[in-house]
C-alpha cells in the first residue's frame, strides 16, 4: 500500500512569536498555552489515523534551533525552511514527497479534527491517478491540504494568504494538476471569535482523544484562564515599572 505523510505546522513559543492574532483577547502567555496543547491534540489525532492507516506525522517546525528545545519530540520532525508561508508550505510538501507517496499539511489550530478525515484523505492520496485533496476554513482559509503530484513554486507563492478567498486563490493555482477531494469546512482557531465554534465541535465529539479533552476542558474554563494571565501581565508591569 502506497504511503502517506500529514505534517502539523508549529512555531516553538520560546523562539517564535505564537498565534499573535489572539493576544489581543487572550494574552500572549494563554494564546502560547492554546497553541500548544491544539498541537498536542492534533498530533493525538494523526496517531490515531496512523494506527488504522498508512499514514506517517510530523511536525513541520518553524524554528531551525528547535531540535534543541526538547519540545517536538513524540513525532519526527521535519524543517519549514525559510520564507513566506507559501515557500515553507512547498518546502515541507517536497521533503515528504521524497519519502512518501502522497503529503498533507495541516496546521495545530484546529483540535477537533477527526481522524476519519485523515483517513479519508489519505485514503484518496494512494492512487496513480494525480490527486489532490483540501479541507476548508470558515475563514476562506483552509486547515488541510495534500498532494500526491509534484507542483511548482508559483502555485504555492501567488495566494495572498490570511484573506477572505486564500482557498478559492489556492485551488485556482492548482487546478490543473490533479483531481480534487473536498472535505469538511471548519473553523481553525485563528482569532478569539472561532473560540466557541471550536468549543462547540470539540463538546461534540464522542469519543474524543485524551489531548481533544484536554483542549476542550481549558477552552471551557478559559475566562479564567485569561484573568490568571491577566494578573500575571500586570504583575510583570508594575515590576517593570
Amino acid at each position: 500500500m502506497m504511503s502517506c505523510a500529514v505534517a502539523i505546522f508549529v512555531k516553538t513559543p520560546t523562539l517564535s512569536p505564537v498565534k499573535s492574532r489572539l493576544w489581543p483577547a487572550l494574552g500572549r502567555r494563554c494564546a502560547e498555552t492554546l497553541h500548544l496543547i491544539s498541537a498536542e491534540a492534533v498530533a493525538s489525532i494523526a496517531q490515531e489515523a496512523q494506527r488504522r492507516s498508512c499514514l506517517t506525522p510530523y511536525w513541520a517546525v518553524a524554528e531551525l534551533a528547535a531540535r534543541d528545545d526538547n519540545m517536538w519530540v513524540d513525532l519526527p520532525c521535519v524543517s519549514q525552511g525559510t520564507g513566506s508561508l507559501g515557500e515553507r508550505m512547498s518546502h515541507v510538501y517536497r521533503t515528504l514527497r521524497k519519502r512518501h507517496h502522497g503529503a498533507m499539511l495541516i496546521g495545530a489550530d484546529a483540535p477537533q479534527i477527526a481522524s476519519e478525515s485523515l483517513e479519508a484523505a489519505s485514503r484518496w492520496l494512494q492512487s496513480d491517478e494525480p490527486r489532490l485533496v483540501i479541507g476548508r476554513a470558515h475563514d476562506g482559509g483552509f486547515w488541510l491540504f495534500g498532494g500526491n503530484v509534484d507542483l511548482p513554486e508559483p502555485a504555492w507563492t501567488s495566494p495572498h494568504y490570511s484573506a477572505s478567498d486564500t482557498a478559492a486563490q489556492f485551488v485556482r493555482g492548482m487546478r490543473d494538476y490533479g483531481r480534487w477531494l473536498e472535505l469538511e469546512r471548519m473553523h481553525d482557531i485563528d482569532t478569539a471569535d472561532d473560540i466557541p465554534h471550536a468549543l462547540a465541535s470539540l463538546a461534540a465529539i464522542k469519543a474524543p482523544t485524551a489531548a481533544q479533552g484536554r483542549v476542550l476542558q481549558w477552552l471551557a474554563a478559559l475566562p479564567a484562564h485569561v484573568d490568571t494571565c491577566d494578573s500575571i501581565q500586570r504583575l510583570r508591569s508594575s515590576s517593570n515599572a
